[in-house]
């Protein structure tokens, strides 16, 4: 059987049954609106606020506007540099997460402060977060200029105690939600409670447009500023003046044409990750040393579960563990694209545990990828001397966390298996 099957990827967005991708899609073509801009971009736009706004009863009304990008790193990039972020500045960014989210602010000539997570939603620690802002000022003399939360895996952050402390210091914040579009804290969309929100659109998130982003901002200004700079930084002359620096990062009519169509499937994909999630927590409960993690019994968090994740005990022993690390990776792992870098050895002095690495070995033997949880960017050795205020939680969580299958076309047929192999696995 596991030979027939087709590989069960982690995530992977699928077209509309009723082909509006196709449709829209077309209709730029037949207008010749190949271009970055044009009538898709703009309705994609309008259906991104009129998403972002919704809010559940007895709530306030928001305003947002929103900003069709071409990548959510994109999206970070033009959010640092409309919270004023430059050279010689820092800006606080969780540890814990992929690195789109930290890149953007050393091309702005700036410095990633490093924020560890708390054990719940394995995101940004609030109370290291303050310790963070307190040290960052006493050290350097100013406080750093944006904070960057991030949604791990669509979990929702502690967005109320990051605000009130990123309020107390006059600090804005760029809610990096690429991974957490539709999920909610208190019945808000992520990404509307900060200065800006950044979204994705890549191949594997909850909507695609292919590959694109977008940045939710607080009004109108905000977003025709973004745009601007999204656009070259032309001035207003016949020909092409600039007095700034801008970027060729608007997304073209073509992909907006594919997010239209996209959107009428996100609430059922939402539905979808939160079935199969329940499912996951279901079928793991009686297997030991396995733990899927779950969102805070809170009610205000709303998790997408964009991915599903867990954790496996450190003295479970997996089939092949023996072997584990022995050869030197030659290819792309995962949802790793392009030229990736020869290596010389098969480890490094942060990875993790040989059962993590057993297992994700073992499942791709039966066409199921599970793949580890991102290295924490403080251990990345591009960032080496980045200042880091963490209690190691992320790091511990890197040794022993995998993800799970979760995208569309992930079936309750296919959940059991996942879950079975993962038992076959295990040696007893």
């Amino acid at each position: 059987m596991a030979e027939e099957r087709k590989t069960i990827n982690l995530c992977l967005a699928h077209m509309s049954e009723e082909g509006y991708e196709q449709k829209y899609v077309k209709e730029a073509f037949d207008t010749n609106w190949v271009v970055p801009m044009g009538p898709n971009v703009n309705a994609f736009e309008e259906d991104l606020a009129q998403f972002a706004n919704s809010k559940k009863e007895n709530s306030d009304v928001l305003n947002r506007e929103v900003v069709c990008l071409s990548a959510g790193t994109a999206a970070v990039h033009l959010a640092l540099i409309g919270c004023g972020v430059g050279t010689g500045d820092e800006v606080l960014v969780q540890s814990f997460t992929f690195c789109a989210s930290s890149h953007p602010i050393t091309y702005l000539g700036a410095k990633p402060v490093f924020i560890g997570s708390e054990g719940e939603t394995w995101n940004m620690d609030p109370s290291l977060m303050e310790k963070a802002i307190i040290d960052r000022k006493e050290k350097t003399g100013k406080y750093p200029k944006a904070i960057v939360p991030v949604a791990l895996y669509g979990m929702p952050y502690r967005i109320d105690e990051i605000l009130a402390i990123a309020d107390k210091y006059g600090i804005p914040v760029v809610e990096d939600a690429a991974e957490g579009m539709g999920s909610r804290f208190n019945g808000q969309v992520l990404g509307t409670f900060g200065k800006y929100g950044v979204l994705s659109f890549n191949g594997n998130k909850m909507i695609t447009t292919s590959g694109g982003g977008a940045l939710i901002c607080q009004n109108k200004e905000d977003a025709n500023e973004v745009m601007w700079y999204a656009t070259q930084a032309r001035d207003a002359y016949p020909y092409y003046q600039h007095t700034a620096i801008g970027f060729n990062y608007r997304m073209s009519n073509i992909c907006a044409g594919i997010g239209r169509g996209q959107m009428t499937v996100l609430e059922s994909h939402i539905a979808h990750h939160k079935h199969v999630q329940s499912l996951y927590e279901e079928l793991f409960v009686d297997v030991k040393g396995i733990h899927i993690h779950k969102q805070p019994v809170d009610p205000r968090y709303d998790s997408n579960f964009w991915l599903c994740a867990a954790t496996i005990d450190s003295d479970v022993k997996i089939v092949g563990q023996e072997n584990a690390y022995e050869e030197v990776i030659k290819t792309a792992v995962g949802g790793a694209a392009g030229v990736i870098h020869a290596v010389d050895s098969a480890t490094t002095d942060c990875q993790p545990n040989d059962n993590v690495e057993a297992l994700r070995v073992f499942m791709l033997s039966k066409k199921v990828e599970c793949r580890p949880v991102w290295k924490p960017m403080h251990k990345q050795p591009v960032y080496g001397g980045c200042p880091i205020y963490t209690n190691e939680v992320e790091t511990d969580l890197f040794k022993i966390g995998f993800c799970l299958p979760a995208g569309p076309y992930v079936t309750d047929d296919d959940v059991c298996y996942i879950v079975d192999c993962i038992k076959e696995a295990i040696v007893s």
